[in-house]
C-alpha cells in the first residue's frame, strides 16, 4: 500500500522540476540567469542596467521593483494621511477607508482660483503649491496672533502630547507628506541658535506686523493641494534633546512672525532715533508698472539702448501684469538677501533697461516661469555687453553703476542656474566685474574725502550707499563662488579697508520721511569701516554694525580660512597660531550678533530664527567656516563645476577618508547637526516646499557641504564601530542625530543613518527648485545616499536587493497566480 501511494508522488516531483527548468527560457542578456517569465527577466536585468522605473508619486524616490515601491509607500507615506497607491487601495477594507480622519477644508478666494485655472489649465503644479503655502503661512501667522487664547490652548494640548510620547505617533495625528517624525514635540517653534537669544517684541507689534504681512507681500497664489492654515501644529516642530543622552536642551522662540526682530540686547537708540520696541516700519512697496503708458516707456528705453537691434527682433516685453508680478517677486523674495538696489527710487520707466531686465529675470525665476526668466536674462546680457563694447570711453572708474549691478545679477543667475555653461560665462567676466568694483570704490572714496565732514544730500547718499552696497554684494557673491566651486577669490578683504560698512536695512529702505528726519536718522547710524570691524574681530572686541555688515564680515573670515587651507608652504606652527586667531575672530563675530543694529522694518519672509534674513544667511556661512577649519573637500568642489550629479556623487563618497574622528571634528558635527535640525524640526516636506521662496541660495550651498560632512562622519562610525567604538562625545552626537528619525525611515536604507540623512537632505533641496543648482545638489545627494546604503560590497548588495533568488521568484509567481 505504501509503494502504491509513494510511487506516483515520487514520479511526479521530478517531472514538475523538469518542467519548471524547461520553462525558464527567458535568459538574461548580461549573465547566465534564466527565468520562467519575461517580466522576471526584465526585473532582474535592471540590476545590471541600474534602471529604476517605479517612481513614487508623493516624493522623488525611485525603485527597481514595484513591491519595493509599495513597501516604501506603506512605511514612509502611510502616516501622512494621504491617499495610498492605487494597488494598495484594493487591499484595504471599506471600514478602514471611511474611518480615516477628515481634514478641514481650505477657503480660497474665487479670484485666486480663477488665476490658478488661467495659468495652469486646472492642473496644480508643485511650484504653485509652494508659493501658496508660503502665502498661507503668513495668513496663518496673522490668525494665530489675533487669537492668542486659541494658541495657548493648542500649546497646552501639545504639552500633554509631549508628556505622552506614544500619542505623538498615533495614526490619528495628521502628518505633512514626507515629514520626519520628530520626538518630544512640545512647542510649535524651531530652535534659535545660541547666538540669537533675547527679548520678545511687544504683543501688539507682533499682531500688527503679522496681520499686515499677508496683504503686503504683493503676490497672490492659489492651490487646492495644500494643508489648511492649521498646519502649524503638524509641520513646525521643536525638539528638546534628552539631557540624559548628553544633548543640550533647545530653547524654542517664536519665529512665525515675519517681523525681523533682532533678538540680541537692543541698543538704547536704533538708527531711526527711537526705541526698537516703540515703532515698526512697513516694508517698502515694490516698484510697479502702473499703466500701459509706463510699459511703453520701458519698451522705448529698450529701443533706445538696443541700437544694434540685437534684442528687439527676438524679444517681446511681458505684459503689464507679468512685469508687476516679476518686480514684486524680486523685491519681496530676493532683494532682502542681496539688498543693493534702492526700492524707493527704483522706477521701471527710468532705470537702465539692462538692469530692469536682469531684475525681471530673477523675479520670473521666483514665480517659476523659467522660460521667460531665461529670455529676460539673455536679453539683459546682450544689452549690457553691447553697451560696454560700444562705449569704449568707459573704464572701471567712470562706468555707470547700473552696469556693475546688471553684471552682478546676470552672474548670480548664471552661476546658480544649474548649467555648467552659465558658470563658465561667469568665470569669463569675473575679473571684469572685480575691476569695475575696484575703480568704482576708488571714485567713491575720492568723493567722500572731498566732501569731508559735511553730510551728503539725500540723493547723494542714495547713490553712494547704493554703490557701496553693490561692491559689498559682489564681494559676498564671489565668496559663494569660492565656497561652492573652489574659485580663487577675485576681491581681497583689504580692497575695502577704508570703506564704511552698509547701514541698517530700515534706514536703507525707509521712504516718506522729510529731509530733516532723514538727516537725524543718518547721524544716529553706526557705520564703522570695514578695516575697523575686521581688526576688532581679531582682537575679540564685538562691534555694533548692521545685518548686511554681519554677512559681509563672515564672508571675510571665510576667505581667510580658505586662504589658510590653501597655503601648504606655511609652517605648521604659523598655521596653528593663525587658526587660533581665526577661532577667536569667529567667536567674536558670533557674539557680535547680539549687538547688531536693531531692525524695525517688516520683511515678508519667514526664517527659523528671529532676525533679518541676512543674519540667517550669515549663520549658514558661519557654520561652513567653522567646518572649513577642520576639513576641506576640494575634490567635491571641483566636481561641482561640471554639474554632473554622478561625478559629484562619486567625489562625495570618495571623500570619506578626509573626515577625521577627533574632538575638533565632533564640534564641527555639532554645526552640521544644527543645520539638519532646523528643517527636521519644522517639517522636512514643508521646508522643501517653502524654503525656496523664503531662504536664500546660501542655505542649499552651505547645507550641501555640512550635510556631506555629517553623512560621511556617520558612515565612518558605522563602518568602524567594531574596530574603533565611538567615544562618549561621538555617541552623544550620534544619538542626537538618530533621535530625529523614526525606525522605519532608517530601515529603508539598510539601517544606515548616514544614507538616511543624505537621502532626506537630497530629497528636500530639489523638491521645489528656484535655482537650478539645488537640483544638482539634490540629485548628487540621492546617488550618494544609495552608495552609502549599499556599503562596501556594492555589486553584491545591489544584486541581492534588486533581484530576488529563484526561490523568492517562485513565491512571487504563486502569489501573482
Amino acid at each position: 500500500m505504501h509503494e502504491v501511494i509513494s510511487t506516483p508522488a515520487a514520479q511526479s516531483q521530478p517531472t514538475k522540476k523538469a518542467a519548471l527548468v524547461q520553462e525558464r527560457k527567458y535568459k538574461c542578456a548580461y549573465c547566465s540567469r534564466a527565468f520562467s517569465r519575461s517580466e522576471h527577466r526584465s526585473r532582474h536585468e535592471r540590476s545590471h542596467t541600474k534602471e529604476r522605473p517605479f517612481k513614487c508619486l508623493k516624493c522623488r524616490s525611485t525603485f527597481v521593483r514595484r513591491d519595493l515601491l509599495l513597501r516604501h509607500d506603506r512605511t514612509v507615506h502611510a502616516k501622512d494621511g494621504g491617499v495610498p497607491l492605487h494597488s494598495e487601495v484594493k487591499r484595504r477594507s471599506t471600514k478602514n477607508a471611511t474611518s480615516a480622519p477628515s481634514k478641514p477644508a481650505i477657503t480660497i478666494e474665487q479670484a485666486a482660483i480663477e488665476q490658478l485655472e488661467a495659468s495652469s489649465d486646472g492642473m496644480v503644479d508643485l511650484e504653485t503649491a509652494a508659493a501658496l503655502m508660503t502665502e498661507l503661512h503668513h495668513a496663518a501667522t496673522a490668525a494665530a496672533a489675533i487669537d492668542e487664547q486659541e494658541m495657548l490652548l493648542q500649546e497646552k494640548s501639545r504639552r500633554s502630547m509631549s508628556s505622552n510620547p506614544e500619542s505623538v505617533f498615533d495614526p490619528s495625528v495628521p502628518y505633512a507628506p514626507g515629514v520626519i517624525p520628530v520626538q518630544n514635540m512640545s512647542t510649535w517653534d524651531p530652535p534659535t541658535p545660541s547666538s540669537t537669544t533675547g527679548p520678545e517684541p511687544p504683543r501688539s507689534q507682533y499682531m500688527s506686523s503679522s496681520q499686515s504681512s499677508s496683504h503686503e507681500s504683493g503676490m497672490t497664489w492659489s492651490s487646492n493641494s495644500l494643508q489648511p492654515p492649521s498646519y502649524r501644529n503638524t509641520m513646525e516642530r521643536s525638539l528638546s534633546a534628552d539631557p540624559s543622552r548628553g544633548g543640550s536642551t533647545v530653547t524654542p522662540t517664536s519665529y512665525a512672525s515675519p517681523n525681523p526682530w533682532f533678538t540680541g540686547p537692543p541698543s538704547p537708540v536704533n538708527p531711526c532715533g527711537v526705541s526698537a520696541s516703540s515703532q515698526t516700519t512697513p516694508p517698502p512697496t515694490p516698484p510697479s508698472v502702473d499703466s500701459d503708458h509706463d510699459r511703453n516707456m520701458v519698451l522705448d528705453n529698450i529701443r533706445e539702448i538696443d541700437v544694434d537691434r540685437a534684442v528687439l527682433d527676438k524679444f517681446r516685453l511681458p505684459s503689464k501684469s507679468a512685469l508687476n508680478r516679476y518686480l514684486s517677486a524680486y523685491f519681496n523674495l530676493f532683494h532682502h538677501h542681496f539688498p543693493f538696489l534702492h526700492p524707493a527710487s527704483f522706477s521701471p520707466g527710468k532705470v537702465a533697461p539692462p538692469l530692469l531686465l536682469a531684475v525681471l529675470s530673477i523675479g520670473a525665476l521666483y514665480t517659476f516661469e523659467k522660460e521667460q526668466a531665461y529670455t529676460l536674462h539673455l536679453s539683459a546680457k546682450v544689452l549690457v555687453n553691447n553697451f560696454l563694447h560700444r562705449n569704449q570711453e568707459y573704464n572701471s572708474r567712470n562706468c555707470p553703476l547700473w552696469t556693475t549691478q546688471t553684471l552682478l545679477l546676470n552672474m548670480v543667475f548664471a552661476s546658480w542656474s544649474g548649467d555648467a555653461k552659465g558658470l563658465e560665462w561667469t568665470c569669463s567676466i569675473k575679473n571684469l566685474l572685480a575691476n569695475m568694483v575696484a575703480g568704482g570704490r576708488y571714485e567713491l572714496q575720492l568723493r567722500t574725502e572731498q566732501r569731508g565732514d559735511e553730510l551728503p544730500t539725500r540723493e547723494e547718499w542714495i547713490e553712494e550707499e547704493g554703490s557701496k552696497r553693490t561692491y559689498f554684494a559682489v564681494y559676498v557673491f564671489f565668496g559663494l563662488l569660492t565656497l561652492t566651486y573652489n574659485h580663487l577669490p577675485a576681491i581681497t578683504y583689504n580692497e575695502f579697508d577704508s570703506l564704511p560698512l552698509p547701514c541698517s536695512e530700515t534706514l536703507w529702505n525707509m521712504d516718506g520721511f522729510d529731509d530733516h528726519s532723514w538727516r537725524e536718522h543718518l547721524v544716529n547710524a553706526s557705520l564703522p569701516t570695514f578695516k575697523e570691524a575686521h581688526s576688532r574681530l581679531f582682537r575679540g572686541e564685538p562691534l555694533q554694525y548692521s545685518a548686511f555688515a554681519a554677512r559681509i564680515m563672515i564672508n571675510a573670515l571665510f576667505i581667510e580660512v580658505w586662504g589658510v587651507k590653501r597655503s601648504p608652504e606655511i609652517l605648521d606652527s604659523v598655521v596653528s597660531e593663525y587658526r587660533e586667531k581665526l577661532r577667536v575672530a569667529l567667536d567674536t563675530w558670533q557674539r557680535a550678533l547680539d549687538y547688531c543694529t536693531p531692525e524695525t522694518m517688516i520683511v515678508p519672509l519667514t526664517a527659523p530664527q528671529k532676525g533679518h534674513p541676512l543674519v540667517f544667511n550669515a549663520m549658514a556661512m558661519y557654520r561652513c567656516t567653522i567646518a572649513r577649519l577642520e576639513v576641506d573637500l576640494v575634490s567635491v568642489q571641483e566636481a561641482l563645476r561640471f554639474h554632473n550629479p554622478n561625478d559629484v556623487a562619486q567625489a562625495m563618497t570618495s571623500a570619506a577618508h578626509s573626515i577625521p574622528r577627533s574632538d575638533a571634528m565632533t564640534r564641527v558635527i555639532q554645526q552640521c547637526f544644527e543645520c539638519f535640525q532646523i528643517p527636521a524640526l519644522m517639517g522636512i516636506r514643508w521646508v522643501a516646499r517653502t524654503s525656496a521662496l523664503n531662504w536664500s541660495v546660501e542655505h542649499p550651498l552651505c547645507g550641501f557641504e555640512l550635510m556631506l560632512i555629517l553623512s560621511l562622519w556617520l558612515y565612518r562610525l558605522e563602518e568602524e564601530s567594531e574596530v574603533q567604538p565611538p567615544t562618549e562625545e561621538e555617541q552623544a552626537m550620534l544619538t542626537k542625530v538618530r533621535d530625529l528619525f523614526d525606525d522605519d525611515s532608517v530601515e529603508l536604507y539598510g539601517s544606515r543613518l548616514s544614507a538616511a540623512v543624505a537621502m532626506v537632505w537630497g530629497g528636500m533641496v530639489d523638491e521645489v527648485v528656484v535655482w537650478g543648482i539645488t537640483k544638482l545638489l539634490g540629485e548628487s545627494f540621492k546617488v550618494h545616499s544609495h552608495t552609502l546604503a549599499l556599503g562596501d560590497d556594492m555589486g553584491m548588495t545591489m544584486s541581492s536587493s534588486s533581484s530576488p533568488t529563484p526561490e523568492a521568484e517562485d513565491e512571487m509567481e504563486s502569489e501573482l497566480e
